[in-house]
């Protein structure tokens, strides 16, 4: 323990003497006439010259001209006006349905990386914006607007979406994941 001690104190005195060889090294004395002669080198310089303001041109406010008119997602005034025709066609989504994993993602967001045959059916590997590679089939939903796997082949994915019509209804509309190569 003493020998812990003694190094102990020899690394303080140590620390010590260097402090002082530090503090004697970094006064040279009072001379500061150096500094002074450069003070009074630089103030007797010409002064440059600044740069005048740059003018700017006065703001000119736009008028929104198309304001009365109709926003490009409203519906026509004609087709609010019409009796609403039942559409013939009862398409909608199976609300009751159970939600599958890839149902959670944009179909723009989704990539089929690979094919897996299986006898005579095909299992494509879809990647989801996450990174993970999932296995769909015939039959299997993805997308966020109710998207149901009709045909795998080894180059694509085909479905139907079911989206809204726009007047109340719902339309069936085919999509394609194509193989990314």
């Amino acid at each position: 323990m003493s020998w812990l001690h003694n190094s102990f104190a020899a690394l303080r005195l140590s620390v010590l003497c260097l402090s002082c060889i530090a503090l004697v090294g970094c006064s040279r004395g009072n001379d500061m006439t150096d500094l002074q002669q450069y003070i009074v080198d630089v103030s007797l310089r010409p002064g440059g010259e600044i740069e005048p303001m740059p003018e700017f041109s006065p703001y000119e406010a736009f008028t929104y001209s198309a304001a009365s008119m109709r926003a490009p997602f409203d519906i026509p005034i004609m087709a609010s006006t019409s009796v609403a025709q039942e559409p013939a066609n009862q398409v909608q989504p199976d609300f009751d349905r159970v939600p599958q994993p890839l149902e959670s993602f944009a179909l723009s967001t989704l990539n089929m990386v690979g094919m897996i045959s299986r006898g005579n059916a095909f299992v494509a590997l879809v990647r989801d914006e996450t990174g993970n590679i999932h296995r769909v089939i015939r039959g299997n939903y993805m997308g966020k607007n109710y998207g149901k796997i009709t045909v795998v082949t080894p180059t694509e994915v085909e479905l139907i979406e079911i989206v809204p019509s726009g007047d109340g209804g719902w339309v069936e509309r085919p999509r394609t994941l194509a193989l990314q190569r």
